[in-house]
C-alpha cells in the first residue's frame, strides 16, 4: 500500500512559505538593533561591517606608527604647558 501525506495538515508549499516568513522575521528583528556605522560611500565602494579598511582615515594604525603619535601627542602637550606658564616639576 503506497504511503499518502495527511490530507489534514498543510501543504509543502505552505509549510515552506511559513519557515520563510518566520525566517524573514527574524532576520528583520535581529538586525533592527545592529545598524551600520559604515557610510553609505564606504559601503558603495565594498566595505562591510566586520572588515577594516587596509588605507584610509579608518584604517588600522601600525605599532610603530602609534608610538611615534604618541610621542608628538606627549611634545605638543609639554609645549601647550609651556605657553600657559606651566612648569614641569623636576624629581630631586
Amino acid at each position: 500500500m503506497p504511503s499518502v501525506k495527511n490530507p489534514n495538515g498543510p501543504s509543502k508549499n505552505r509549510l515552506a512559505a511559513r519557515a520563510n516568513t518566520l525566517r524573514a522575521k527574524r532576520q528583520k528583528s535581529s538586525a533592527a538593533g545592529k545598524k551600520s556605522k559604515i557610510l553609505k560611500a564606504d559601503q558603495t565602494r565594498g566595505a562591510r561591517e566586520g572588515l577594516l579598511p587596509n588605507s584610509g582615515p579608518n584604517a588600522a594604525i601600525s605599532a610603530k606608527k602609534q608610538r611615534k603619535l604618541d610621542k608628538k601627542l606627549g611634545y605638543a602637550l609639554k609645549r601647550k604647558m609651556q605657553a600657559d606658564g606651566e612648569v614641569e616639576m623636576k624629581g630631586m
